[in-house]
């Protein structure tokens, strides 16, 4: 978008005054015949011009134009004492004395950026992305495995001061500067910019591995329709002599260390069939029934966000809400089981002396950055097409409470039903609940509702919340690669952005296809542990540090302050400054001093698997010092001009501001 204003004036009559004026943000003043801009508002004395629902030139005249520069062209000249401005179809006169000539030309050659249709697409796409499959498997594990109700208040902790600042700040970064995680950085600090492609390739191997999980779910939600559940039974082809029909009207059957239940063996034997590769260095075959479940995943995937976020803002009415439905009835179903009040005691019931523990605090800092999701690029993407006075610090409050308290709901919904299982094999409720991940919802969970009456309908709405639960995120992480790349090659990519999704989604089903082998879940259990964890937070930390520390806090609360009209108080800035840098690193330290031993049922990864996951882990994060070097090398002057260059940060995108005045003579 580009003003023009020339101003000529009668011979002798100020020679020699001379402004000039260019990409000012709204709300500066420039002195020296001080011009101010102020939500579309330019002022000379007792001449101004203005740009929103009306334009004024000269003593208080009003003349209408365009309220903002992608809506239409606009033009004002002066001739002979007389101004004439069009714009908005509207054309008016006014007398002016002492001016010959004044032309104003806008012109405006980008296209207009695509903005939420409803500002509700907007919190259910964010609420969806941050509610995933980890508030319902991770947090009540994580929970009751650290005290219990105990481990409430360092999880509380870490949210205010860790958490939020980092989801509120990236929210504001998004619908300031508009752009994805990769061209935003010429407006912070162009030498991190890495970053952004960084953040692209986690993105990736996210998809490589997460929607796998979803195509497990479909695969259960098909067996579903059936009168009765296949794995309620050990009558199965798949079945083993250890298998234990162990249902609650069996009195005479009794449960031993050594026995497998059904579910147990369907999941292992049948989803999965981990027992036809013995590791890591023989994955197997690819099992056709899954790729078919996840080439379906898929398909929506891309139907749904293959036109932005017109579309995809209207599917997670949907798949946003959905979930909290289904969580509501399993609560209340839950709630009526035998035995549920043990399950929500041993969730609760706060052991104290675990806080001293560091392994708590830990836990705590990684849940509630994980289940934020700052970044990833998304909250980035989702901000961008935000309107720029939109209140974005309100919606970082309202949806990272709904996320926590997402979590506190997941948890009673998971322990009814884990203490009703005690209660049926007469055991204690930490002997039923020792798995976690994805087999606390496809093993406990699937024989729990195969319990109840309705089971059919139970399991149908069960395994239809995780595929929706895990359908919201993957829109929400491609979303976000997606921006970015269209942001940073607009000319190549936005009018095929089409083709570009659809490439973009058949790269992520070939990447995901080592997951869908009989040791699938061994890879699927390797990205989750090493390919994202680890740098994903060093990538944040960076972030936090370039927008704090190189562009400077200050700048940041003033770029606020003109987008919602309040500065950031100083516990904010002291968050940004100081508190989330120690956070972070507090984690970053944490995974590098206590490496996990990972295992899986009874499979134990050899000392190579590490090597190879830390190398994954690598192979994203080197994106940052190359291209700091790459930056640096094609840099012109000395090193140190080169290196202030660098670190210096463009002028923001003017694509929200009403108009620019350059060059007024």
């Amino acid at each position: 978008m580009m003003m023009t204003s020339m101003l000529t004036m009668d011979k002798g009559e100020r020679e020699g005054g001379r402004e000039q004026v260019g990409g000012e943000e709204e709300g500066t003043q420039q002195e020296n015949g001080r011009v101010m801009l102020a939500d579309g508002l330019a002022e000379r004395g007792s001449k101004s011009l203005t740009s929103g629902s009306g334009q004024q030139v000269s003593n208080g005249l009003t003349t209408s134009t365009p309220q903002s520069p992608r809506e239409g062209p606009a033009t004002a000249s002066f001739s002979g004492g007389t101004a004439s401005v069009t714009g908005g179809g509207t054309r008016s006169s006014v007398p002016l004395g002492g001016l010959r000539t004044l032309v104003v030309q806008q012109t405006s050659l980008e296209r207009p950026r695509e903005i939420w249709s409803k500002k509700m697409d907007f919190l259910l796409s964010v609420i969806g992305y941050a509610v995933d499959l980890g508030n319902v498997w991770r947090f009540p594990y994580i929970c009751y495995q650290n005290g219990g109700g105990a481990f409430l208040l360092p999880y509380l902790l870490m949210a205010v001061f860790g958490g939020v600042p980092l989801f509120y700040m990236e929210l504001a970064l998004g619908q300031f500067h508009r752009s994805g995680c990769i061209s935003i950085w010429k407006y912070i600090c162009p030498i991190f910019k890495g970053i952004g492609f960084a953040i692209c390739i986690i993105a990736l191997y996210i998809a490589f591995y997460y929607n796998t999980i979803m195509a497990w779910a479909l695969y259960y939600l098909l067996s579903s329709f059936r009168s009765t559940l296949p794995w309620t039974t050990c009558t199965n082809s798949w079945n083993t002599p250890n298998c234990n029909r162990y249902m609650s009207s069996d009195y005479n059957v009794s449960w031993s260390n050594s026995s497998t239940s059904p579910a147990e063996e369907f999941y292992t034997r049948q989803v999965l069939q981990v027992h036809l590769s013995p590791g890591l260095h023989q994955l197997g075959s690819v099992s056709w029934q899954l790729a078919l479940c996840l080439l379906f995943i898929f398909t929506i995937v891309y139907f749904s966000i293959w036109k932005g976020v017109k579309t995809s803002g209207k599917v997670v009415w949907v798949t946003a809400t959905f979930p909290y439905l289904v969580l509501l009835v399993l609560l209340i179903r839950g709630a009526t089981l035998p035995g549920a009040w043990r399950g929500v005691v041993f969730y609760l019931k706060p052991d104290w002396e675990k806080l001293l523990s560091t392994t708590v605090w830990i836990d705590a800092a990684a849940q509630i950055f994980f289940s934020l999701g700052p970044g990833f690029g998304v909250l980035l993407a989702f901000a961008s097409y935000n309107p720029f006075h939109n209140n974005c610090y309100k919606d970082a409050l309202v949806t990272s409470s709904v996320n926590c308290l997402t979590s506190f709901l997941s948890g009673f919904v998971i322990f009814t039903v884990l203490g009703y299982m005690a209660e049926m094999r007469k055991q204690d409720v930490d002997t039923v609940a020792k798995d976690a991940g994805p087999s606390l919802l496809f093993i406990i969970y699937a024989e729990a509702i195969a319990n109840m009456p309705a089971a059919t309908f139970f399991s149908i709405i069960f395994f239809l919340m995780i595929i929706m639960l895990g359908l919201d995120s993957t829109f929400a992480g491609l979303e976000g690669v997606i921006t970015a790349m269209l942001d940073e090659f607009p000319h190549i990519l936005v009018k095929r952005r089409e083709w570009f999704v659809f490439g973009l989604v058949c790269v992520c089903y070939l990447g995901a296809l080592s997951t869908l082998t009989y040791g699938g879940a061994f890879v699927v259990k390797l990205f989750e542990e090493y390919a994202t964890g680890p740098a994903v937070i060093t990538v944040v930390l960076l972030e936090v540090i370039a927008v704090s520390w190189f562009y400077g806090t200050n700048r940041f609360c003033s770029d606020i302050q003109v987008m919602l009209g309040f500065y950031p108080g100083c516990f904010w800035r002291v968050c940004w400054v100081a508190i989330c840098p120690c956070f972070l690193l507090f984690i970053i330290i944490s995974f590098l001093a206590f490496t996990p031993e990972v295992r899986l049922f009874n499979y134990h990864y050899p000392p190579w698997t590490t090597v190879l996951g830390y190398c994954i882990g690598v192979s994203s994060f080197i994106c940052v010092p190359a291209y700091m070097v790459y930056h640096l090398l094609n840099a012109k002057g000395t090193f140190k001009q080169r290196l202030l260059k660098s670190i210096t940060p463009e002028p923001s995108s003017d694509s929200h501001r009403d108009f620019i005045v350059t060059n007024a003579v």
